[in-house]
């Protein structure tokens, strides 16, 4: 994200609701969750949340393709490519041409990438969507009109997200090179 040299004045009344807090906490309290599980997930197996859910994901399955692996984890596939690249080039996981489509690449886990699945944690993201699971459909819709309703108006719409706490990509603007924001 960028910063934003325009400072917002917060209002008195959003100051003063009790809302505003509980919406701060309940936020903080997954982002917390979220970054223990990253650093856990380092320490154990040296992997970050993100290229352990992948991994996760390509368990049960010979191989994916990178939009099949976006799909499973709830994410856009160019950030899905970013974290399938760093895993390849630690030989978790194997990228193949399809055999029927050569523009199709598929991902498969490797020997290394399966021992490193034995010794890991459950990735904390599958918590969050049980969690998003037993709050139920009407809550979902709404959870996700209203965040999208303040990510507006924080101005940071517009761009694909990066999975949990990857660096995202950005291209600069006359730019032909693709830069990583950390």
């Amino acid at each position: 994200m960028h910063a934003n040299t325009t400072q917002i004045a917060p209002q008195e009344d959003v100051v003063a609701d009790r809302s505003t807090r509980a919406v701060l906490d309940g936020i903080r309290h997954i982002v917390r969750t979220l970054r223990e599980a990253s650093r856990g997930a380092e320490r154990t197996v040296g992997l970050s949340t993100a290229q352990l859910f992948v991994l996760q994901r390509l368990a049960g399955a010979q191989t994916l393709s990178v939009n099949e692996i976006a799909a499973r984890t709830l994410t856009h596939q160019s950030s899905v490519s970013v974290v399938v690249a760093k895993l390849a080039r630690r030989r978790l996981v194997k990228r193949t041409r399809a055999i029927d489509d050569a523009r199709r690449v598929e991902v498969s886990l490797t020997d290394a990438g399966r021992e490193v699945l034995e010794r890991a944690p459950t990735a904390t993201q599958d918590r969050l969507i049980a969690a998003l699971a037993v709050v139920g459909r009407p809550v979902r819709v709404r959870l996700a009109h209203d965040l999208g309703l303040l990510v507006e108006a924080m101005g940071i719409e517009g761009r694909h997200p990066p999975m949990f706490f990857e660096p995202a990509l950005v291209r600069k603007k006359g730019a032909s090179r693709v830069h990583r924001r950390a």
